[in-house]
């Protein structure tokens, strides 16, 4: 990779000071076919994501699953929007190749376009993180959930995510931080390095994505093994539970691609700023398309994983009774074997107890007749 950078003067924008159009470069991961590629099956995955959300949301009669259907919605929409700024940008320069410092020369486009990588960069993060604390509570309190949850509450929520992922991109307007033109000049993004506000913009994009990462891990494996144990359990007036299994398991799905395609590029912004060493760009790039994947595979997450598709992909299970039960029948049977036992034997102590008290004889003295010969 080589750049010819121009001279820089005093007088040069912030976001110039440290790569300065025009640049010359052959980097085949930079390509256009890869931003036009990437950027049309993103919109077109997102795009269906969104309809099919809408008419389930006008179908679906569980108040926990409309609360559930808006964030996914919110994050269908914010990767749709984070798709359509950004990758309409980055083709834009590969097709026509201008050069920013006559286009922008007081880096204001190249400031929209950091803010923009930031906000839309964390908001699936915190939308994830979001939904686990949701589904959270809405399985281990559901009382106290089902008394303050409205639709107008979750979606003051859900502004209240963009409002956190906006203020965090806005830093480096304030001074924190800063937006710089990265190689090879096709877009703007915050300036890694280990010097001053620099580093703490850095460890704040890195460490707000790490955190929500580990919050939706912590909360998701608390409310799989919770809802195992009432999918499980031995009441049989327990309510529908398929519908929240659902949930749970898209909910997971969008929590391990989020993990996977944000993890490489957060770990490499903290360890790059922290060791002090210079900045890898081949690896920004990689770790940058990994991140970009997100956008991709999170819609595709509700297209499949629903049980009007598995329904058709499994017509031969047994999808009508309320129970996920249905669908394990060994374990079904393991459940009925420990409870029928556990039943039996709570039985006869009961009517062990009735049958103490009207003899006058403490339980503890009675006991059972010798079986007949």
């Amino acid at each position: 990779m080589n750049a010819s950078v121009l001279p820089l003067t005093n007088n040069t924008p912030l976001c110039y000071t440290k790569n300065s159009p025009p640049f010359n470069y052959t980097m085949p991961i930079a390509s256009a076919y890869y931003s036009s590629i990437f950027m049309m099956l993103g919109i077109t995955s997102n795009l269906i994501a969104f309809i099919v959300l809408v008419r389930s949301f006008q179908r679906t009669q569980s108040r926990s699953r409309s609360f559930f259907l808006i964030f996914l919605g919110g994050l269908v929409f914010t990767d749709l929007m984070g798709l359509l700024v950004t990758g309409t940008i980055v083709v834009s320069f590969h097709v026509t190749h201008f050069n920013w410092r006559n286009l922008d020369p007081n880096c204001h486009f190249c400031n929209f376009m950091g803010m923009s990588m930031v906000f839309y960069g964390l908001c699936p993060l915190l939308l994830g993180a979001t939904m686990a604390v949701e589904r959270f509570i809405g399985i281990n309190r559901p009382f106290t959930r089902a008394s303050s949850a409205t639709k107008s509450r979750t979606i003051s929520i859900l502004l209240l995510v963009w409002f956190i992922a906006g203020c965090i991109a806005l830093l480096p307007l304030t001074g924190v931080g800063a937006y710089h033109l990265q190689m090879p000049g096709s877009w703007c993004f915050l300036n890694i390095s280990s010097k001053g506000n620099d580093l703490v913009f850095s460890l704040i994009f890195s460490l707000t994505g790490l955190i929500c990462i580990a919050v939706s891990f912590l909360l998701n494996t608390i409310s799989v093994v919770t809802l195992i144990k009432v999918c499980c359990g031995q009441d049989r007036c327990q309510r529908r539970r398929d519908h929240e299994v659902e949930m749970m398991v898209q909910l997971i799905l969008i929590m391990v691609i989020g993990s996977s395609c944000w993890c490489p590029l957060l770990i490499f912004i903290a360890k790059t700023v922290l060791s002090g060493g210079p900045l890898q760009v081949r690896y920004l790039l990689l770790w940058l398309r990994f991140a970009t994947g997100n956008q991709i595979l999170d819609p595709w997450v509700y297209i499949l994983f629903r049980r009007a598709v598995l329904k058709r992909i499994y017509p031969r299970l047994d999808w009508s009774r309320g129970s996920i039960m249905t669908l394990y029948p060994s374990l079904r049977d393991t459940v009925r074997r420990f409870t029928r036992s556990s039943i039996a034997s709570t039985v006869a102590s009961n009517e062990t107890e009735e049958v103490g008290k009207l003899n006058g004889t403490p339980p503890s003295t009675l006991k059972p007749p010798p079986p007949s010969p």
